[in-house]
């Protein structure tokens, strides 16, 4: 199939409550169309299954095959990305007026599930940009948009969001990096760390602190800046030897006095608190489609494996223990599907999703890893060894409940949406 996703612009309503307003929308292929008169509605559109059949077929024939390449090598997989930004994998949220696909997060989750149920290492190499992006889509005006999302659609190519450091993570306000305005440029000094797609990308976002005073809160004291890879002072760090998804280019990267002109600002000074954090609303659910997806890819290998392997002189799936632990498998599956369909359906009508989004991403990342570690389990011996695909699922799982906030930061951010919205819910 070769099926572009820009021909697709028009799926980017996918899903809805079957209102007057927005009329019949859907999210899931089971249900009979005809059946559903009001309330939720579960069939997929035609544009969305064109979607995911081209999602769920470049994994299957382009990414499965090389997956165990990639994760042995390291390498960064280039001829896969590229065939990828081919079909119109890349991009897939930058508006179409930037010639991008413009795609909704609903979409995004959609394809990314597809796609990192043959391998989230490879789907981070042809998705991750799309962190990079979103600040710039969201907050960017139309000469940065112009000026930076446009050659992305033009040739293969990465953006990168540049807020962790070395000592700080999840407590971003902790961050050191630092920009001091002299001109008509700042000049930005710091380090950061562990960051995804650093050495191939051409951009970065990158948080910085403007305010000099310790006291300044989070909301006033760092701003936002597009800093360009080939900016003089820009140095890329090695490649980091981590434990999964080892197709994914993660590294540090340092700045030294570099020049930025006061046109790379985002919105305004003070501003980049407000902008980094907005950008998970968007990417969050995406994480957790990814998660879902190599959840799905562990259950059907551990279902697979347990009707062939026979102990006691049937099928191990037959044993209660095991046929028990497929069930829990696939209950996580279903319901961690649910939960970021929801999240981004919010995002996408313009509803405030920070909760579900945490929520989405949290039980997810979860889901993905007890999935591969039972699958692991199912497999007995064999999925300790390498030359089954569980063991690499494992690995590549962990990850998952660190990047893009940690499990117990979104459990903070629950808790305090939670607390602070009691009695409107």
């Amino acid at each position: 199939m070769r099926f572009h996703l820009t021909a697709a612009r028009r799926a980017s309503r996918l899903m809805c409550l079957q209102t007057p307003a927005c009329g019949r929308r859907s999210f899931s292929s089971d249900a009979d169309p005809s059946s559903v008169s009001t309330g939720y509605h579960f069939e997929l559109t035609s544009e969305q299954k064109q979607l995911q059949d081209m999602a769920r077929k470049f994994a299957r024939e382009e990414i499965i095959p090389k997956a165990a390449h990639y994760d042995k090598t390291g390498e960064f997989p280039w001829d896969i990305v590229k065939k990828g930004f081919e079909i119109g994998l890349m991009n897939q949220r930058v508006p179409t007026e930037y010639g991008g696909g413009g795609l909704s997060t609903l979409d995004a989750c959609i394809v990314t599930e597809e796609l990192a149920y043959g391998c989230t290492g490879i789907t981070s190499a042809i998705t991750s940009a799309g962190l990079g992006q979103t600040p710039v889509i969201h907050f960017g005006n139309e000469e940065q948009k112009r000026k930076y999302l446009t050659p992305m659609t033009q040739e293969p190519m990465h953006a990168a969001y540049c807020v962790t450091e070395p000592t700080c993570g999840s407590d971003v306000n902790g961050v050191q990096t630092r920009a001091v305005k002299k001109g008509d440029h700042y000049v930005l000094s710091g380090q950061k760390m562990w960051i995804t797609g650093g050495g191939v990308a051409r951009w970065y976002f990158v948080l910085a602190r403007t305010d000099p005073d310790p006291m300044a809160p989070a909301s006033k004291a760092f701003t936002g800046f597009i800093v360009d890879a080939d900016f003089p002072g820009v140095i890329k760090g090695r490649k980091e030897l981590n434990m999964g998804q080892r197709a994914s280019d993660v590294r540090g990267v340092t700045f030294e006095d570099v020049l930025v002109p006061k046109q790379n600002v985002l919105m305004s000074e003070g501003a980049g608190f407000r902008i980094a954090m907005g950008a998970f609303d968007a990417t969050r659910p995406p994480v957790a489609a990814s998660a879902t997806g190599l959840a799905k890819r562990a259950l059907e290998e551990a279902t697979k494996y347990a009707t062939e392997r026979k102990t006691f002189g049937v099928p191990i799936g037959e044993h209660q223990g095991v046929a028990f632990m497929l069930a829990d498998m696939a209950i996580g599956v279903e319901l961690a599907r649910l939960s970021y369909v929801k999240a981004a359906w919010q995002n996408l009508y313009g509803q405030r999703n920070t909760y579900t989004a945490s929520i989405a991403k949290a039980f997810a990342s979860e889901v993905a890893n007890k999935c591969a570690a039972d699958a692991v389990q199912i497999f007995g011996g064999s999925g300790f060894n390498s030359e089954y695909p569980v063991e690499k699922l494992m690995r590549d799982a962990k990850i998952l409940m660190i990047y893009e906030g940690t499990s117990q930061i979104q459990r903070v951010i629950i808790a305090r949406e939670l607390l602070k919205n009691v009695g409107n819910r």
